[in-house]
């Protein structure tokens, strides 16, 4: 992702910055994905996995990235709450 892009990027629900999910937290995301276990902000699953995603500074909110666009829609955030072993820092 264009440096530049993820430099303004923020959440649309509490505007904190976002910054590239780590591949542990791809993993974690993934394998909550896999269990049947997330959904998104809107009530609705999240089924497909996913391969880049970005996240809060305060890694609370989950955004996916497809095909290079971040899908920066409040209802499509996915709380890492929900996600166990999800790494906080």
């Amino acid at each position: 992702m264009d440096r530049k892009l993820l430099d303004i990027l923020v959440c649309p629900a509490s505007r904190q910055p976002l910054a590239l999910l780590d591949k542990a937290g791809i993993e974690a995301l993934n394998r909550g994905i896999a269990a049947g276990a997330v959904v998104r902000a809107d009530d609705s699953p999240q089924s497909d996995p996913v391969s880049e995603a970005l996240v809060t500074r305060d890694r609370r909110i989950v955004y996916r990235v497809d095909d290079g666009i971040p899908v920066l829609l409040a209802e499509e955030g996915i709380a890492t709450a929900q996600l166990p072993g999800f790494p906080k820092a």
